[in-house]
């Protein structure tokens, strides 16, 4: 009955996405085409379709093949996979922060007008942006707490970073492998020793999604590779401590979704910085 109900929901997927190819080439494109110049009726198309109508017939699609299963990846604005989640710390905000600043991380700035246009210079000039901000992922119903990077070189371009989200510990504990566990959550005060889950990345340029192909930054494959390195880099500025992996009961592969490479894997640490 398991491999019936599998093959329905991937055939169901299939029309979905003979719909979603029908409605951008013989609807979308045709209207525009008949109302603006070519290049215009392109460009107005790739923007209705990328932005638009991909983006939610993804959405549907995921809900649709991962019903019942454990979410392994951040989610987009747009509803669509982002980052894998592949590191857990455990500490308090000021904890989370005194060690990646003694690591030689920054702490990314909040995303807002005045930082997006400064990151737009520092990327176009390839002008040193140490601080530039991250565009929102989403867990637990919400954006990222806070989020930390280390430039690779003087490039915007290029950067090692990741996205946290604090959990209560309590509900950690008890629900780390069900579906309960990652439902919405409000952020932790900034003196509450959380379970801090964290979504680690390496940028390497700009590329096109490959789902909607939206413009966003080119990311490294290997995300094994970028937790492993966050991991040692902790543990040689001395700043964490019992390290460990947890390996989900209920495993998602994500290279086929965002030509990520990854084990499946989070690792787990404590942060070994007093409180204050």
């Amino acid at each position: 009955m398991r491999w019936l109900m599998r093959w329905l929901r991937r055939l169901l997927v299939f029309a979905l996405g003979l719909a979603t190819v029908w409605l951008i080439a013989f609807v979308i494109f045709r209207a525009a085409d008949r109302r603006l110049p070519l290049a215009l009726a392109v460009a107005a198309t790739y923007g209705v379709a990328a932005y638009v109508i991909l983006p939610r017939a993804i959405r549907i699609g995921l809900r649709i093949l991962q019903r019942g299963r454990v979410p392994r990846y951040t989610i987009t604005g747009d509803g669509l996979p982002g980052d894998p989640v592949n590191l857990a710390l455990v500490g308090t905000m000021s904890q989370l922060r005194r060690a990646f600043a003694a690591a030689g991380w920054s702490e990314a700035d909040a995303l807002g007008f005045a930082s997006s246009w400064r990151m737009v210079r520092a990327f176009l000039l390839n002008a040193p942006y140490p601080t530039a901000p991250f565009s929102t992922l989403y867990l637990f119903g919400r954006g990222q707490d806070v989020g930390f990077q280390l430039p690779i070189g003087d490039s915007p371009r290029q950067r090692r970073h990741v996205r946290f989200w604090g959990q209560p510990l309590d509900r950690a504990e008890e629900t780390l492998d069900t579906p309960s566990f990652w439902l919405d959550a409000h952020r932790p005060d900034e003196d509450e020793r959380v379970l801090w889950v964290g979504a680690v990345t390496k940028d390497t340029g700009i590329s096109l999604t490959r789902l909607s192909f939206q413009i966003t930054h080119a990311t490294d494959a290997d995300t094994n590779e970028e937790r492993d390195f966050i991991i040692a880099e902790l543990q040689r500025h001395d700043v964490v401590a019992n390290v460990r992996t947890h390996s989900p009961g209920a495993r998602l592969s994500l290279g086929r979704v965002n030509r990520y490479v990854t084990d499946g894997v989070v690792a787990v640490a404590e942060v070994r910085l007093s409180p204050g």
